[in-house]
């Protein structure tokens, strides 16, 4: 166990403080996912954007719809309860949204029309790494391509997070939520 991927602990290293005063906190608690990015400070300041910031090109909504249903798709119940926690009420997303976003296949009711499109486009990337002709239509029409293109990377930096979560086997944060039933 000598290398198992876990959070570590204070006194952090000197650099490895440094990087993770960046990240955000409450009340300076340090979200264990962070503390675990920080076994490798290069991981720590490199290893996953942050696209979080108010200067993207998508509303919160979409981000989010995005981050829960890669979440939920790569079954990593540690990020997907802190996203639903955090970030659910201000992108509007009602309760049986949210539970939505782990459903094997997604209610199209509890969606507009382009969100609906958009988890069914998750959805194949997540499961091909592409996407079929008929969905990139769709794709191409409902998202700029500036849009399209964070679209990508959230589901890539999601991807990484997920792995890094569920690797590390990180329980739940006590705030966040849980998957449905």
């Amino acid at each position: 166990m000598a290398n198992a991927l876990r959070p570590i602990a204070e006194p952090y290293p000197e650099g490895v403080a440094a990087a993770l005063a960046r990240y955000p906190q409450q009340d300076g608690y340090i979200l264990t996912l962070f503390r675990t990015f920080a076994n490798s400070l290069r991981f720590l300041q490199k290893g996953v954007p942050n696209l979080l910031d108010r200067d993207s090109p998508l509303p919160l909504r979409i981000r989010e719809v995005v981050i829960l249903r890669i979440t939920a798709n790569n079954r990593c119940e540690y990020e997907w309860g802190v996203h639903v926690t955090v970030f659910s009420k201000a992108a509007e997303l009602t309760p049986a949204q949210v539970a939505d976003t782990c459903s094997a296949t997604v209610d199209p009711a509890l969606w507009s029309g382009a969100e609906a499109r958009l988890i069914g486009a998750l959805d194949e990337l997540c499961a091909s790494g592409r996407l079929a002709d008929a969905t990139l239509t769709h794709f191409e029409a409902d998202w700029s391509l500036e849009q399209q293109l964070e679209i990508l990377a959230v589901c890539g930096a999601y991807h990484t997070i997920s792995f890094v979560a569920n690797v590390a086997k990180l329980p739940g944060e006590a705030f966040g939520a849980r998957f449905p039933g």
